[in-house]
């Protein structure tokens, strides 16, 4: 692994020290590439405020700290700027517009809320609704048809424990687009790390099928994260296990 796209800040949260420790770390570790991408603040109606977000008002300073880093570490690590955003519909449009005064590289599609992300459950909360599923899977392809997206952050977030027969159908529908759109997939080493319920092997054994691309991000909300050999160690096995080819597998990604 060499570089690394999905990195968080404390601005979000729940991730914790300072940008320049993840450099270093990712330094240490011999990435060449580093992307931060903490989760995007949001205008939402009636001052609502996720309490997972940065708030608007701090992504000036966000955008000031990650740019100042990419001078100050040039000659040891290329930094890139980048956000990861949900697609949430109405409020789309203000979300570009609060963005596009600012040089942001990329975003990465992490979806956690469908809907308009207030009041509704999060994705990773245990469900046997095929509607939910549903829902997950039109709102993402939607998304990701506004050709915004770098890649698709952990795609089978969703925690569905309703029938597989049901899941297959959704998912391939879902991976066959992300081929065909030449969407890379994450597997996130977050959820590696800590067992979640992502990543789900019957979601990458379709995935494998499929023919899709495949990154890894590393997910980190901790300076610690940015780079494991451990855990990259262990999603190698996993991929494997799904049969996903190491060509299909891409070490840097076009910014």
């Amino acid at each position: 692994m060499i570089a690394n796209y999905h990195t968080h800040t404390y601005r979000c949260r729940h991730a914790d020290g300072t940008e320049r420790e993840y450099v270093e770390k990712a330094i240490e570790g011999g990435l060449k590439i580093l992307g931060f991408s903490d989760h995007t603040p949001q205008v939402y109606p009636n001052g609502y405020q996720c309490p997972v977000k940065m708030e608007p008002r701090e992504l000036e300073g966000y955008v000031d700290t990650i740019l100042d880093l990419k001078r100050e570490y040039k000659d040891d690590i290329e930094i890139h700027l980048g956000l990861e955003v949900e697609y949430l519909y109405t409020l789309w449009e203000p979300l570009l517009r609060l963005l596009e005064p600012y040089p942001i590289e990329y975003m990465i599609l992490g979806q956690h809320y469908l809907g308009n992300g207030i009041d509704v459950p999060f994705c990773g909360a245990p469900t046997y609704d095929n509607e939910s599923l549903q829902a997950y899977c039109r709102q993402t392809r939607e998304a990701l048809e506004t050709g915004k997206f770098l890649y698709f952050a952990h795609p089978d977030v969703m925690w569905f424990l309703g029938s597989d027969d049901v899941y297959t159908e959704e998912m391939t529908a879902l991976c066959r687009y992300c081929r065909e759109a030449d969407i890379p997939l994450e597997i996130n080493l977050l959820g590696v790390r800590e067992d979640r319920n992502y990543p789900r092997k019957l979601f990458w054994d379709i995935a494998a099928r499929e023919g899709n691309s495949v990154i890894y991000g590393s997910d980190a909300h901790h300076a610690d994260h940015v780079y494991s050999p451990e855990v990259i160690a262990k999603a190698d096995r996993f991929v494997e296990r799904c049969g996903i080819p190491r060509e299909r597998i891409l070490d840097v990604m076009e910014i």
